[in-house]
C-alpha cells in the first residue's frame, strides 16, 4: 500500500497539536510497519525547514503554496494535490487536519481532530467559520473513512454533520515524549518569573475564548489571598489575551497572574515539575492532550468535565463544572491542601497516561487504511 499524507496545512512551529499529530505519527506508522510506503505532501514552508520526519523518514512532493494563507492552503489541498498524489501513484491519501481532497483516483481518510469551529465558532481568529465549516463537512462526506480521536468527536461527527457512524473509527492519539528537554532548575525559574515560594497553578493552553480562562481568573480570585497560588499561564499571545489581562486588573490580581508568553522546552519541563497543580478548564476539546500531557509528569491534574476531557482523564484527574468559578477553586483548593489525594494522583495521571501510545495509534491508523480500502 502506497499512502500519500496530506500535509498542506503543516506551517513548522505554528500549527500546534496538528504538528505533534503528523510529527509522532509518522515514525509510529514505521515502526509498526516497516514496509509501508509513504510519501508526505509539504508546503513550501515545510520544505524550506529543512528538519522533520517528512524530511527525515519518507520522500515528500513540495504542493508549491505557501499555506499561512488559507486560500493558498485550500487551492493546494482541492486543486494541486490531487494531481500530484495521481502522479506519485499513491493508494490513498490521509488528511491529517480535518480538510481533504475532495477528489482524486485515490481512497481518501481525514482525521476530524475536533468540530470546534461549529460549537465555538469565536475560537478561530482570522479564520472564515463558514469555509472552515464547508470543508470540513465536505471532507467528512467525500472521504471514504474518517478518524475521530475520541467517543466525543465521533458522536458530534454524527449529531452535527450527519456522517453515519459505521464510516468512523475513533482512533486516540498518543502522548509525546515527555521530558526530552532537561527542566530549567526551579529556584532558577521563580527568580525569572517572580514566584517566590507560593504554590504554582500552571495551565498549558491557548488564549482563545473556548479555553474558558475568564472563569479560571474569577475562581482564582475567589481562592483567599493568604492561600491563593499564582497562575502561570504559557503561551503566545492571541487578541484575547489583552481582554484577560483587563479581567485580571479588575480582580486586583496583577500579583497573582503571570502571562509568560512563549516559554522554551526546557520552561516548560521546569514548571511542570514545580506546579502543585495543573488545571484545564476548557469548555471544549476534542481530545484533551494537554491533560494527558501533564499526567505522564505526574502533575496533579484538576480539569473541566465537559467533551472529551473527562473521557480521556477517567479516574485519575479531579473534574470541575467549568461554568461555575466556584467549583474551580474548590477544586483548586482540594487539591493543593489535600496531599494524600495530590499524591492519589500523579500516581494514577502516570498510569492513565500509559494508556494513550503513538504506537496504538498507528496501529488504530493502519486499520483505518485497510478499511478504507476493503471499499474498492
Amino acid at each position: 500500500m502506497h499512502v500519500g499524507l496530506n500535509l498542506v496545512y503543516l506551517v513548522p512551529g505554528e500549527v500546534g497539536g496538528m504538528e505533534i499529530y503528523a510529527r509522532e505519527l509518522i515514525p509510529a506508522l514505521l515502526a509498526e510497519r516497516p514496509e509501508l510506503r509513504l510519501t508526505a505532501f509539504i508546503n513550501r514552508e515545510a520544505r524550506e525547514s529543512h528538519e522533520g520526519p517528512w524530511h527525515e523518514l519518507v520522500p515528500s512532493v513540495t504542493v508549491d503554496v505557501r499555506a499561512r494563507r488559507r486560500s493558498e492552503w485550500v487551492r493546494g489541498e482541492q486543486q494541486l494535490l490531487p494531481r500530484l498524489a495521481k502522479r506519485a501513484g499513491v493508494d490513498l491519501v490521509h488528511s491529517l487536519a480535518g480538510t481533504s481532497p475532495a477528489w482524486g483516483a485515490f481512497r481518501r481518510v481525514v482525521t476530524v481532530n475536533d468540530l470546534i469551529y461549529r460549537i465555538y465558532p469565536e475560537a478561530h481568529f482570522g479564520l472564515r467559520s463558514r469555509g472552515v465549516a464547508l470543508l470540513i463537512l465536505l471532507a467528512a462526506r467525500r472521504s471514504h473513512r474518517v478518524i475521530a480521536p475520541s467517543s466525543n468527536t465521533r458522536d458530534d461527527l454524527v449529531k452535527l454533520l450527519h456522517v453515519p457512524p459505521q464510516k468512523i473509527d475513533v482512533v486516540p492519539d498518543g502522548v509525546g515524549t515527555t521530558g526530552a528537554a532537561i527542566p530549567l532548575a526551579e529556584d532558577e525559574l521563580r527568580a525569572r518569573y517572580d514566584l517566590r515560594t507560593r504554590p504554582i497553578l500552571l495551565t498549558l493552553s491557548a488564549k482563545r475564548p473556548h479555553k474558558n480562562l475568564p472563569r479560571l481568573l474569577d475562581a482564582l480570585a475567589l481562592i483567599p489571598r493568604d492561600r491563593r497560588p499564582v497562575l502561570v499561564l504559557p503561551g503566545y499571545p492571541t487578541p484575547h489575551e489583552g481582554e484577560l489581562r483587563q479581567q485580571a486588573a479588575a480582580l486586583e490580581l496583577e500579583a497573582d497572574v503571570r502571562f509568560v508568553g512563549w516559554v522554551s522546552a526546557e520552561e516548560v519541563e521546569g514548571l511542570y515539575r514545580a506546579a502543585a497543580c495543573f488545571v484545564f478548564p476548557s469548555l471544549y476539546e476534542g481530545f484533551g492532550l494537554p491533560v494527558l500531557e501533564a499526567m505522564a509528569r505526574g502533575v496533579p491534574v484538576a480539569c473541566s468535565d465537559r467533551a472529551s476531557l473527562a473521557e480521556v482523564a477517567g479516574d485519575a484527574a479531579r473534574l470541575f463544572d467549568p461554568e461555575n468559578p466556584r467549583a474551580i477553586a474548590e477544586t483548586i483548593e482540594e487539591l493543593l491542601q489535600d496531599k494524600a489525594e495530590a499524591a492519589r494522583l500523579r500516581i494514577a495521571g502516570r498510569e492513565q497516561a500509559k494508556r494513550f501510545t503513538w504506537s496504538a495509534t498507528a496501529r488504530g491508523t493502519l486499520a483505518t487504511y485497510e478499511r478504507a480500502m476493503a471499499s474498492l
